[in-house]
């Protein structure tokens, strides 16, 4: 154990380390083709950056500058090079990116799909930063943005989005076909001013619906883990503010959330990790790689293992849904494994059913970003009121759910 922090403390050195994971895993090579940008993970595949990193890494140069962790004008030109990146030298087709890119070159690394959920959250810290430094960054993210060609991605036969696109093969694969983290893709394209898609994209996924752990009801995804019902949130508000067919998006995720937690404290029998102040299972690095299928109950998969694997950043990223049961988990992680603490601050990922008991080497980019904005809108606000105040997004919002209720005409006394 070591001397614990206060909550305001523990958040703000949260922040600021994973603020520095963004800053110092960048190329910051002026000559190079792949300026600004981040890798996927560190300090492990040193050469691969990750387009959603870089979404991410974007909007924490804005918060960075806010909170005088790095001034305005360092921010400014890292953010400036970096879409001069996106735009000039990074491979894309019709405006998505490929997933991973070569750091170095900024080429597509390793056969990795073209990737519509990575590219709209790169589009999302392009437009965060543009908006917050304004001037050229605010020409160069709109020219970006307007760049995407979302009806290219469009399967017109079932109104979905496709999954990802093989550029080896020239095709695209899988749909977005229900509940996940997509609705960022359905707000930005349905809002692009060049390349727009119905609006009633937004109606056409299924909506799994279930109960956990006396919480509910949840629309939920088919694995459970709780990136899904983070990352759109990270950048669009959907407090005080419901659909057009009724449903509360930001309630939905708390219950998401605290049937996740419930989870956990059921299930605490099964893995020595697992307890209220241990869990949010989602997509992180286990003993044995990296596994997208961590998660939680409700869901439409049979989940017949629990391997006892916890990231932090699953308390953290739901800090706005859940803030005394994020804050409490986080205090437990600090106090009382100091091995899940590093350069970067909290590690990706623990396990202490394992023998050695396990922590990860690695941070991964999208954790450390979901974890400093999601922290950030708990005490400022700052994302939300940056990201809001743009047409993107008010207008993609207002096309797919509705107008928000303080827009709709009050009734008569």
């Amino acid at each position: 154990m070591r001397e614990k922090l206060t909550n305001d403390e523990l958040l703000d050195l949260e922040s600021k380390q994973s603020f520095t994971f963004f800053w110092e895993e960048a190329n910051t090579n002026p000559d190079s083709p792949g300026y600004g940008l981040i890798r996927d993970r560190a300090p492990g595949l040193p050469n691969m950056a990750s387009i959603a990193s870089v979404g991410y890494g974007l909007t924490a140069l804005a918060i960075g500058a806010e909170r005088g962790w790095v001034t305005k004008e360092q921010a400014e030109e890292r953010v400036l090079g970096t879409l001069n990146t996106f735009l000039n030298h990074a491979d894309q087709r019709h405006g998505f990116y490929f997933h991973f890119l070569d750091m170095n070159t900024a080429k597509q690394f390793g056969g990795c799909e073209v990737s519509v959920i990575d590219t709209a959250i790169l589009i999302c810290g392009v437009l965060t930063a543009g908006q917050y430094f304004g001037g050229e960054a605010q020409v160069l993210a709109q020219q970006i943005y307007e760049r995407v060609e979302w009806d290219w991605y469009r399967n017109p036969e079932t109104n979905q989005f496709y999954m990802g696109y093989d550029d080896e093969k020239g095709e695209h694969f899988g749909t977005w076909d229900h509940y996940a983290e997509q609705f960022m893709m359905y707000f930005l394209g349905a809002a692009s001013p060049t390349h727009p898609v119905p609006a009633d994209m937004f109606d056409d996924f299924t909506r799994y619906l279930g109960y956990y752990g006396g919480h509910g009801p949840i629309i939920h995804s088919t694995g459970g883990a709780l990136f899904v019902y983070q990352f759109s949130h990270a950048w669009f508000d959907f407090r005080d503010r419901e659909d057009k067919y009724g449903v509360d998006w930001f309630e939905n995720s708390v219950q998401a959330t605290l049937a996740s937690r419930q989870f956990c404290i059921d299930n605490a029998d099964k893995s020595a990790t697992f307890g209220p102040d241990s869990w949010g299972m989602t997509a992180c690095d286990g003993p044995r790689g990296y596994h997208g299928g961590y998660g939680a109950d409700p869901n439409t998969s049979k989940r017949d293992y629990v391997d006892g694997t916890v990231p932090p950043c699953g308390a953290a990223g739901s800090i706005v849904f859940t803030p005394e049961e994020s804050i409490s988990a986080l205090q437990n992680y600090y106090t009382n494994y100091p091995k899940l603490w590093g350069k970067y601050g909290f590690q990706d990922s623990y396990n202490l059913d394992e023998t050695p008991e396990w922590y990860a080497e690695d941070v991964i980019g999208i954790d450390k970003g979901i974890t400093l904005l999601m922290i950030e809108n708990y005490r400022s606000g700052f994302v939300w009121k940056q990201f809001m105040t743009l047409p993107a997004a008010q207008q993609g919002m207002a096309l797919c759910m509705g107008e928000p209720r303080s827009a709709l005409p009050q009734a008569k006394a």
